[in-house]
């Protein structure tokens, strides 16, 4: 695509890209909008710079590339209006990291998410980056048999790491157990590229079905390690008032834990998704 309204500047061979020539505490709209979703679905993660927006302007930005999601979980800012964002924060005081595993955000729903918008509010004096991976690429990378295998098999993904946080609220747990268990591919295909992407995850899949569990355990743990290969990510360095948004369906991300001390704060909006075929 000739973009005219953005520049897009690629960060690695298998996705990423940043981009710039665009202030999103304006409404996206027009030929501008149309190029931030076609850079997003060509690149599976785009990141923006020096975004000083507010959180209406953030979920406003968000609402023009599809609904927005509410976690069944994590909802710190409910009380102040923000039910639909996620506060991601470490640091001296304020526990360790989130997410340092490489995984999809909660494939334990029918419908996982589309994909996220996470603002960095706070960032460490230095580490704290977060990698993305290719899922397109990962599958991409694997043997013709191997392909033609998981493209036969599904995979069973739940929720236990949450569920000892919504403990004690009865409507979060009720709300988490209704829409948990879910059993999706583990090849699918993306709905509006119509490429192939492995959709298995370290933190959510639990068992692959209608396997002896040794033969599970073995193949989603040669896929998790194969997942993790390099040429398959990139690395994105948090300034304050960045923004990173990626593809749930085709991507998967981690936040590397090096910094314990610094304060990190990050607000995430996520986009409601459809079921994976």
């Amino acid at each position: 695509m000739n973009y005219q309204k953005i520049r897009v500047e690629p960060l690695a061979p298998a996705l990423g890209a940043e981009i710039s020539g665009i202030d999103l505490s304006k409404p996206l709209e027009g030929d501008a909008l149309d190029e931030v979703q076609h850079a997003f679905t060509e690149h599976q993660v785009i990141f923006f710079r020096d975004q000083d927006i507010t959180r209406d302007e953030h979920k406003a930005f968000a609402s023009r590339l599809g609904e927005l999601h509410v976690h069944p979980v994590l909802q710190p800012l409910a009380d102040e209006g923000h039910p639909e964002i996620v506060v991601l924060e470490s640091g001296e005081g304020y526990g360790g990291y989130v997410a340092a595993g490489w995984h999809s955000d909660v494939t334990f729903q029918r419908e996982p998410p589309l994909g996220s918008i996470l603002r960095c509010v706070k960032a460490p004096k230095i580490g704290g980056d977060t990698l993305f991976a290719s899922m397109y690429a990962a599958y991409d990378a694997l043997s013709t048999p191997m392909q033609r295998l998981l493209g036969q098999l599904e995979a069973r993904h739940a929720g236990r790491l949450f569920k000892a946080l919504a403990k004690g609220d009865d409507k979060k747990t009720s709300e988490l157990e209704a829409n948990d268990n879910s059993v999706h591919p583990v090849v699918r295909t993306h709905p509006v590229s119509g490429r192939k992407a492995l959709f298995v995850n370290s933190a959510f899949t639990r068992e692959l079905v209608g396997m002896k569990p040794k033969e599970s355990s073995a193949l989603l743990t040669f896929l998790y390690q194969h997942i993790d290969s390099p040429e398959f990510s990139c690395r994105f360095h948090w300034r304050e008032n960045s923004i990173a948004m990626w593809d749930n369906r085709c991507t998967q991300h981690r936040v590397l834990a090096d910094n314990l001390l610094d304060h990190r704060r990050m607000e995430r909006v996520t986009l409601l998704g459809d079921t994976p075929v």
